[in-house]
């Protein structure tokens, strides 16, 4: 009878909290029923979704070709300026919003599941950070999204298998050849993970000019792995 009855106290409890501190929409401002979400479920279906998952050389697959062995690639939303996107990254990046991490996470989840040729996956890898930037942030953003992915495919494991070297410096007065070396520096293998035979999805939260994934799926190719996927939250038109 008591274990009964705490259910429905704490559904009380978060109903007065949520009185007092409700829970707005990011896109809309409606006040939000869930304290697990940042979107409304109406701005949720209507976001900017690149429909890319199932479909094999799409546009952003295209942009690793010749560059480095990949399974299969895709982002789960469009980036463009001043939108709903860049809100979402931005507050998982600089306001310390896992939520948003967390539903940019599901969101590529609900898209794997749905997508047969990234399927089976052993365990998905984080792009890792510099350790000045997880000092400020406090976390990972890749390390968030992966944790959004776990809430949709629980069979799944995080493995961060790479380290990140240093902050890259300017590229601008570079030609393509020093970016190149430069890049490949940035990542360093963890050897203590034993990734031969494994299949692996490589998992940020931008693609740009996916310099910065090809580095690491060239990284994590030293340790000949079964297969090497991408999956970001979003892909910058």
């Amino acid at each position: 009878m008591v274990l009964d009855l705490y259910p429905k106290a704490q559904a009380y409890l978060q109903s007065f909290v949520h009185l007092f501190f409700p829970h707005l929409c990011l896109a809309c401002g409606t006040d939000l029923v869930s304290i697990n979400t940042v979107l409304c479920t109406h701005c949720e279906k209507n976001l900017p979704f690149t429909d890319l998952f199932n479909i094999e050389n799409n546009r952003i697959e295209k942009i690793f070709w010749g560059r480095v062995p990949l399974n299969a690639v895709s982002a789960v939303l469009f980036f463009t300026k001043d939108s709903i996107v860049q809100t979402l990254i931005f507050e998982l990046k600089y306001h310390q919003n896992k939520k948003a991490g967390w539903l940019l996470g599901r969101l590529i989840g609900a898209s794997i599941i749905e997508a047969d040729r990234f399927n089976p996956i052993d365990f998905l890898v984080p792009i890792p950070i510099s350790k000045k930037k997880q000092r400020q942030r406090g976390f990972n953003q890749a390390m968030i999204i992966c944790e959004g992915i776990l809430q949709v495919l629980p069979a799944l494991k995080i493995l961060p298998a790479l380290i990140k070297q240093k902050s890259s410096r300017s590229q601008t007065h570079k030609d393509r050849i020093q970016r190149g070396d430069q890049m490949a520096q940035l990542f360093e293998l963890d050897k203590s993970f034993n990734l031969g035979s494994a299949k692996l999805l490589l998992v940020d939260d931008v693609i740009t000019t996916g310099a910065t994934l090809e580095a690491a799926a060239a990284c994590l190719c030293q340790a000949q792995p079964k297969a090497i996927s991408i999956a970001a939250a979003a892909y910058t038109l």
